[in-house]
């Protein structure tokens, strides 16, 4: 019995041993103390969601210097060489009324060059319009912009509370480890004593290892919280955090959710942007209107010819204005005006969806706030209650008025309560900027 309990004894303080080299461990780990707004600062300049976004805003802006290109003169340039057969030519030229006179001659090759220049001054407003609308559709592409590094903001905040949440419930449950572990070695010498019972050191050495199963599990999601926040604050994969407790300090009063939901129809950059839209399609409108109307254009060329030994054409110039018709536009542009009213239609639809998903995300995210501001008074009192309860228990069972379970009871009562008000904390925050977040107004 004695050997049994001694082997016991070294296992428990080998674990032991271990656990306190692996903390110190961690801790000699240079691990980096961020803010809350440092953290959102990195992620927004390192987001490759924010960077794929901008290449939308790049992509719009070249749209509308391509439509501002096709307004510029253009101008083309072509020359040839041509090598013949030998066919005969037999020139007819009247010299006179009732005579003419012939000559035959073959040609072997011939030479010539043209170049010409058109200038759009007229094409139906389908420059002006579609000017417009590209215009139009780069302000919803800087706007949709926006509302993506609103949600990188939110996923940075909830990253970085969970990265608090983590470490906090890894520092709480290895301090409710040392205190299972001296527990352990108390009740093992009162048990070697006979003070106590063999049933009651196999609770306490079961709670023990308990704890060290729940210790495992809160170092392991402290590593993949590191790892996830590591990747969008663009950090290299090793880098130790640490969240600041003071990011969850204070809070801020609710409101009123219909002020809320008022503050998010002028300010969500999504409503916005699809408004935006709508301005566009009417654009794209009058744009396909513009093949009714005739295009007009200035024109001018120059050709340059050379046939061997027959002629030569060094200069021959041509200016003048262009005008160009499809009449077939007439029954043809019906199809492609109605497609751009029924895209106009489908905004002002999805205007609607979004005014209802609108609706319910700020009255979601509002009541979600006001819950977590209660549950933190809650679990402020559980913490009050839990910590008495713990002290109340080991003053009766040291008077052994209670059982072993009892006491453990407490313990763990005692540890979680703790736990659930720190993660009630860092969600109250969450939950706070998760309500700005709908309503447009996160920063």
């Amino acid at each position: 019995m004695n050997i049994r309990i001694s082997t016991r004894n070294m296992l428990s303080l080998t674990v032991f041993f271990v656990l306190i080299v692996a903390t110190s461990r961690s801790n000699a780990q240079t691990a980096q103390t961020i803010t809350l707004e440092q953290a959102v600062e990195m992620s927004l300049k390192n987001s490759k969601q924010l960077k794929l976004s901008q290449t939308n805003v790049d992509l719009a802006a070249l749209n509308i210097r391509q439509i501002k290109d096709n307004q510029l003169p253009s101008l083309s340039v072509s020359a040839s060489y041509l090598r013949l057969n030998s066919p005969n030519i037999d020139l007819k030229i009247r010299q006179s009324d009732s005579t003419s006179s012939g000559s035959s001659f073959q040609v072997h090759q011939a030479m010539y060059g043209m170049a010409s220049a058109s200038l759009p001054l007229f094409s139906g407003f389908r420059f002006k319009y579609g000017l417009e609308s590209a215009r139009y559709l780069e302000q919803a592409a800087k706007l949709d912009s926006e509302y993506d590094r609103d949600a990188v903001i939110q996923n940075t905040i909830s990253a970085y509370s969970n990265l608090y949440k983590s470490k906090k419930a890894v520092d709480l449950v290895s301090e409710n480890l040392k205190r299972e572990h001296e527990r352990v070695v108390e009740f093992t010498n009162r048990e070697k004593n006979g003070l106590l019972a063999r049933n009651d050191l196999m609770k306490a050495q079961l709670q023990e290892s308990n704890v060290q199963l729940a210790l495992l599990n809160a170092e392991n999601d402290l590593k993949i919280t590191m790892v996830n926040t590591g990747l969008l604050l663009g950090l290299p994969e090793n880098t130790a955090l640490v969240a600041d407790s003071n990011s969850f300090i204070s809070l801020k009063a609710a409101g009123n959710v219909s002020e809320w939901e008022q503050t998010a129809l002028s300010h969500r950059k999504d409503i916005a942007a699809n408004g935006i839209r709508q301005k566009a399609a009417d654009s794209d409108i009058k744009t396909a209107k513009a093949d009714l109307y005739p295009s007009v254009a200035l024109t001018a060329g120059y050709v340059a010819l050379n046939i061997p030994g027959v002629a030569m054409i060094p200069n021959a110039m041509n200016a003048g204005i262009g005008v160009r018709y499809d009449v077939a536009s007439l029954w043809k542009s019906g199809t492609k005006i109605e497609q751009a009213r029924v895209r106009v239609g489908q905004l002002k639809t999805n205007e609607e969806i979004l005014l209802d998903r609108i609706h319910l995300e700020v009255n979601t995210a509002y009541y979600n706030y006001v819950l977590s501001q209660r549950k933190i008074d809650v679990y402020a009192k559980a913490v009050e209650q839990a910590d008495e309860n713990y002290r109340i228990t080991k003053n009766k069972y040291d008077n052994s008025l209670v059982t072993t379970t009892d006491l453990l009871d407490a313990d763990v009562a005692q540890v979680q309560s703790r736990i659930d008000y720190e993660a009630a904390k860092a969600d109250a925050v969450v939950a706070f900027k998760r309500l700005e977040q709908t309503a447009g107004v996160i920063n």
